[in-house]
């Protein structure tokens, strides 16, 4: 003998149920297991994205006759409602609906009714996350480029008023050459161009609607995927419905992108970390960019750099993990790729909030009181220039400037070895030989050899596309100038 009430769930559990799945568990699931397996608390960022592709999901739905236009009327009714509600903050989320997707599922079905449960027609949650992901990642990677040509700009703005600052230029951390300080930051323009070039590629493959897979087999019902993605604005759909709802090479190569811009902002970092030492004394950071010591009331420490160097280690960490993460799933969706979420959100937050503040550090910001632009960084010219008289950064020069008088380079580059070998015993610098000493290391070197030993001459003379000459970083800056107007 049976008992109805016991056997069937009433109307009311099925619009609040606690999971998604059908009467086919014979018990709850356990409060430990809830709070192991929930993802609202992280995920709930999604929902705008949700709803996005939820209602291009509708639309669809109603265009090809599987649900009726009132049904699609309700839908973007109640969907209205939610937005606010959320926008709001006085949209309730439940631990006991799992993820943001049944969260606002239930909200939906219960502000109107059946139609709320007809919008889950050929769909499923492993295709809706997916598209989720993807719509919002899509979303991040316009505001990560957005901010990317603004530590570019920030850079050029800095580089344009240091064109004929002389910094050295290091190899394996000794003085090597000198160079253009403008020069030397545009290097790193040119490191975060590709970056941002990275991301541009990157978002074509995160463009992609998996939406239509269903669960991994695709679904009975004669969906318009392509009306779906251009609704989305979308550049395709996704080919194979397992591919599509296992898939998370995206969410991976843009966490690869990432982690080579927060690198490059690592070796940025290291080189303000050195410069703002005392030893180097090349600049100095500003106060709002610093902190001080607790204990040591004469420190000043360059907190905003070494924090970025370190939080590259978590983003690279972030790579690995998901990298790691998928290396041993089968096809087609499993619940392992819930554990995708925190560190790609983790990604992009930490990416964004070293962008800024880097573009303001590097770019400065406007004084109100007096409409002056002020740097976060300031350069002593001085110091710098100082520091490249001390390695002989023009050895080289004397070599070229050799070969110009017919010597092979090789027998140049050992005579300017004697000549340095001789400028160190008498310490002093190459361009403060005596000429009658340095031509005793060969004869045809004229008084004209003092002009490509200076630090200046030295800059000036590598006037080729590329090159550190003054002309030359004059024209990169017009065309990066050109190129992020």
């Amino acid at each position: 003998m049976s008992n109805s009430s016991t056997t069937q769930p009433s109307h009311n559990q099925l619009d609040t149920k606690a999971q998604a799945w059908s009467a086919l568990f014979s018990e709850p699931m356990s409060d430990l297991v809830k709070r192991y397996t929930s993802s609202v608390f992280f995920d709930k960022r999604l929902w705008q994205a949700d709803i996005m592709g939820s209602l291009a999901h509708a639309e669809m739905l109603s265009a090809q006759g599987i649900i009726s236009a009132q049904d699609h009327a309700s839908i973007e009714k109640g969907m209205a409602q939610i937005t606010a509600e959320i926008e709001a903050g006085g949209f309730e989320w439940k631990l006991d609906l799992e993820d943001v997707h049944l969260n606002i599922e239930a909200r939906l079905t219960q502000l109107v009714g059946d139609a709320g449960k007809r919008l889950h027609t050929g769909r499923s949650r492993n295709d809706q996350v997916a598209t989720d992901v993807r719509l919002w990642l899509r979303g991040e990677i316009d505001v990560i480029s957005g901010l990317l040509g603004e530590l570019q700009k920030s850079l050029v703005e800095t580089a344009e008023r240091h064109v004929e600052v002389i910094l050295p230029g290091f190899t394996h951390l000794q003085v090597a050459q000198p160079v253009s300080f403008g020069h030397h930051l545009l290097a790193y323009v040119e490191m975060f161009k590709r970056d941002a070039e990275r991301m541009a590629d990157v978002r074509r493959r995160v463009n992609v609607l998996p939406l239509g897979s269903a669960a991994l087999a695709g679904t009975t019902y004669p969906l318009d995927r392509e009306r779906v993605a251009r609704s989305l604005g979308m550049e395709g759909v996704c080919q194979n419905s397992l591919d599509a709802v296992s898939d998370r090479d995206f969410a991976i190569e843009f966490s690869a992108a990432a982690a080579l811009c927060m690198v490059h902002i690592s070796r940025f970092s290291e080189e303000l970390i050195l410069w703002m030492s005392q030893n180097f004394g090349f600049i100095k950071i500003a106060d709002r960019f610093t902190t001080g010591s607790s204990i040591m009331p004469q420190k000043k420490n360059p907190d905003v750099p070494e924090l970025a160097r370190g939080k590259t280690g978590r983003v690279v960490g972030h790579l690995m993990g998901l990298i790691t993460l998928m290396k041993g799933q089968p096809l087609a969706y499993n619940k392992d790729n819930q554990e995708d979420k925190e560190p790609l959100f983790d990604t992009v937050d930490t990416l964004k909030d070293t962008l800024r503040i880097f573009s303001e550090m590097v770019g400065g910001q406007l004084n109100p009181a007096t409409g002056v632009k002020e740097g976060g960084i300031g350069v002593n010219a001085e110091a710098m220039e100082r520091a490249a008289l001390k390695g002989y950064a023009t050895a080289t020069d004397l070599a070229d400037y050799l070969v110009k008088k017919g010597l092979p380079f090789r027998d140049a580059h050992e005579t300017v070895a004697h000549a340095v070998k001789a400028a160190i015993t008498e310490g002093v610098d190459l361009s403060e030989l005596p000429l009658a000493t340095l031509q005793g290391f060969h004869p045809q070197i004229e008084q004209d050899v003092f002009e490509c030993l200076s630090l200046r001459g030295s800059l000036n003379a590598r006037n080729t596309l590329g090159g550190t000459a003054p002309a030359q970083v004059r024209a990169q800056l017009a065309r990066h100038k050109a190129r992020l107007a």
